[in-house]
């Protein structure tokens, strides 16, 4: 007969959005280095069920997505409840952590908000007293879209040139600085000396293309559309190719942090404190910099932003290493 599978099975419930994802990702690894060879089945939302494509020890996915009266909840019990889990990991808190058969479980809960940044709570939930930091996953496939649309823009502008990326849109409302100043911004950078030759790229999801309008009018012949490109980790290949990124609070924002592009993140109304992006190439530009209190993202200004994009960009000139 053959012999059972002796690998610890481990169920991992990711976050729902993207940039909560990325937060979490750490976890990934440190799966890896507690449970080698674990056989992982993860729980994710669409959006974000491409970044375990090719995350080690990942067996299967199971996507859900929210559903009317807890129908996902219900949909992912049928699917699991049936096996016996060495490891449960919950980073979303859910009732089917703790129905479940398992020897050890890590549930998230109110307990472990302190008010530090996520991804030291992302360790906490984990047991560590440290962070466990981003990381992504990019497979041959992600990239493959990355060069097939950059490299012909690149060779059929003005020539190629350093990338700055830019993201005009955040799921959550509020959270999306007005699209027109990011034309604004565009017209700024390009009359700036020190970005001579570099190129814009827009880059969001499906149905974002409205707001990348004004940018990629602004840049004319130097601009790059990576929007609607692919799904997410095809957009963070495209960032792994970015020299700089600026973007609103949004899964783009930590997505290239966790690429290492030096990236500039705007806040309005939510907690930069906590949700900033993350890596030591990083900054944020709030509309009140003032911790625990909060304002319009339409309170800041073109010469705000612009001021923290030079700042940064003198930080992490091109070439400069990689985190």
């Amino acid at each position: 007969m053959p012999q059972a599978d002796a690998r610890p099975k481990v169920l991992f419930v990711s976050p729902n959005r993207i940039g909560e994802h990325v937060i979490a990702s750490g976890i990934m690894r440190e799966i890896g280095r507690r449970w080698p060879g674990a056989a992982i089945t993860v729980v994710a939302s669409g959006p974000s069920s491409a970044f375990f494509r090719s995350a080690p020890g990942v067996e299967r996915t199971i996507v859900i997505d929210k559903a009317p009266r807890a129908g996902h909840w219900r949909s992912l019990w049928r699917q699991v409840a049936g096996s016996r889990w060495d490891v449960v990991i919950d980073t979303r808190g859910s009732i089917t952590a703790w129905l479940v058969r398992a020897r050890e479980r890590y549930v998230y809960g109110r307990r472990l908000e302190k008010g530090q940044p996520k991804v030291e709570m992302i360790g906490a939930l984990m047991g560590l007293d440290r962070p466990l930091e981003p990381e992504l996953f990019i497979d041959d496939a992600a990239r493959e879209i990355a060069r097939t649309v950059l490299e012909p823009q690149l060779a059929g502008g003005p020539g190629p040139g350093p990338i700055i990326a830019l993201a005009p849109i955040a799921v959550q409302p509020g959270k999306s600085w007005p699209a027109e100043r990011w034309g604004h911004l565009v017209e700024q950078l390009i009359a700036e000396p020190r970005f001579d030759g570099w190129r814009f790229m827009a880059i969001g999801g499906p149905g974002d293309q409205p707001f990348a309008v004004p940018m990629l009018a602004a840049a004319g012949e130097r601009g790059i559309d990576f929007v609607g490109q692919g799904d997410i980790l095809a957009s963070a290949a495209a960032l792994t190719r970015a020299d700089l990124f600026v973007g609103n609070d949004s899964g783009l924002m930590h997505t290239a942090a966790a690429a290492g592009t030096p990236t500039l993140g705007l806040f309005g109304p939510t907690q930069w404190w906590l949700y900033g992006p993350r890596g030591p190439r990083t900054a944020t530009v709030a509309s009140n910099p003032v911790q625990g209190e909060f304002a319009p993202i339409e309170d800041l200004s073109v010469d705000q932003v612009l001021e923290a994009v030079l700042a940064l960009q003198a930080r992490y000139p091109v070439g400069s290493p990689r985190a």
